[in-house]
């Protein structure tokens, strides 16, 4: 059976794009800039999607070294998203950019050359890279 996630987005009046956003037992907000005619109150959805896949990478990064017993002290990951006007030949619009910084005085060359070949593994990028299928219901 595939794995589900259930989420919940509502509005709460707070702006003119606020949401509540239920996530299991969390509970975060989201909302547009104030250029975009929010009132800046949390992230807006691609800083959540992006969020989301510098989360990921960190995640699975540090569960592999975990796995392997590598001495990773720390790792740091950054994302950019860009949304492209045009899209590539290959038809994409979206690009994203990952720095994966990784803290450990005692990682080997090849360790760290493993753990950025993981960090490229993340079920997150994995998603986005294949595309996904969205059925929309009222």
């Amino acid at each position: 059976m595939a794995k589900e996630t259930h989420v919940s987005a509502q509005e709460n009046g707070q702006s003119a794009f606020a949401v509540d956003i239920e996530v299991g037992t969390h509970l975060l907000r989201g909302d547009e800039p104030a250029a975009m005619g929010g009132g800046d109150l949390g992230p807006a959805p691609f800083d959540l999607l992006t969020a989301a896949l510098a989360e990921c990478t960190a995640m699975t990064v540090r569960w592999y070294a975990r796995k392997h017993a590598i001495p990773l002290d720390r790792v740091r990951v950054e994302v950019v998203h860009q949304a492209r006007q045009e899209p590539t030949a290959e038809g994409k619009s979206d690009a994203f950019s990952k720095k994966v910084v990784l803290d450990g005085s005692r990682l080997s060359d090849q360790q760290r050359a493993k753990l950025i070949e993981v960090a490229a593994k993340c079920p997150v990028q994995r998603t986005l890279e294949r595309g996904s299928v969205i059925s929309t219901r009222f």
